[in-house]
């Protein structure tokens, strides 16, 4: 596995195991583009509705053992989404560091809290029964869902709390979590021009 750096607030990481190989780039000050290849139709969906709704630009490509199942693609990229978060926000100095959404879809609602805290939490509630058994697109089964949220917020070392309000499509329901989840963490990492070093009272996130 490698990390780099880049200018402003940008980052980019390989991670490659005998499950899968991924590369995932992010610039924090970017405009919502996108390049997204993860052999998941699905999943590509969605983490392209993340770059649009974060403006967050947003660079992933990835394989793996998709022919066993694509659960190991699918967390390896969660996971170095994660970390190349965390690697791009810095000392989080001038960040909003709060951030909230309530985002609809038809008759799916999602409500998004994050904190860029540098302590890892995920409350993940109001997803109907059977929602995670559903298979989406043909290959995403909704119980990965929280998982990608999980090795997000702990990879990313953020907290979010992810609330389904209300939907009957799974499609929807995933998707309306996604751009919550996008819209919140779009004013999270925003820098704030009143916020002067770090936005905590212990000097430090």
């Amino acid at each position: 596995m490698t990390a780099e750096a880049t200018a402003n607030r940008a980052a980019r990481r390989e991670r490659t195991t005998s499950e899968s190989s991924v590369f995932v780039e992010v610039d924090l000050d970017g405009a919502g583009r996108s390049e997204i290849s993860t052999s998941v139709p699905f999943y590509d969906h969605m983490l392209t509705a993340l770059a649009k709704h974060s403006l967050i630009d947003l660079t992933v490509r990835a394989t793996g053992d998709t022919h066993i199942d694509v659960h190991h693609t699918v967390e390896d990229v969660a996971i170095t989404l994660g970390e190349v978060l965390r690697e791009a926000l810095g000392d989080k100095a001038g960040i909003r560091r709060f951030g909230e959404a309530t985002v609809p879809l038809d008759e799916a609602l999602a409500n998004a809290v994050v904190d860029i805290s540098g302590r890892p939490y995920l409350v993940h509630s109001g997803e109907p029964a059977g929602q995670e058994y559903h298979l989406i697109g043909g290959h995403f089964t909704g119980s990965l869902t929280r998982h990608v949220f999980e090795a997000i917020t702990l990879h990313a070392q953020i907290c979010l709390h992810m609330t389904v309000l209300g939907g009957r499509d799974p499609h929807h329901i995933v998707e309306a979590q996604f751009k919550a989840f996008a819209r919140a963490l779009r004013a999270a990492v925003e820098p704030d021009p009143r916020v002067t070093g770090i936005p905590s009272t212990k000097g430090a996130l």
